[in-house]
């Protein structure tokens, strides 16, 4: 089983979004989409839907971003 960072994504209604990505990063989605799916035992995802929770991956463990974060939220707590 691969080590991936998304685990299955929830079946929950899905989001139309709109965006132009390079060919080389909709392979990827699509290849990363696969890899899942085998590792899940889940029928391959559209592709797309992986975009959100790879943002919200990401934000999550950008520590340069909590700590921004956490500054800007203390800033605007005191005022």
């Amino acid at each position: 089983m691969s080590k991936l960072k998304l685990g299955p994504l929830p079946d929950d209604k899905p989001v139309k979004v709109t965006v132009e990505l390079p060919a080389s990063v909709h392979r990827d989605l699509v290849a990363y989409a696969e890899i899942l799916a085998r590792d899940s035992g889940q029928a391959a995802a559209d592709p797309v839907r992986l975009i959100v929770p790879m943002l919200e991956r990401f934000m999550a463990t950008d520590r340069g971003f909590a700590k921004a974060r956490r500054a800007a939220q203390s800033h605007r707590d005191a005022h």
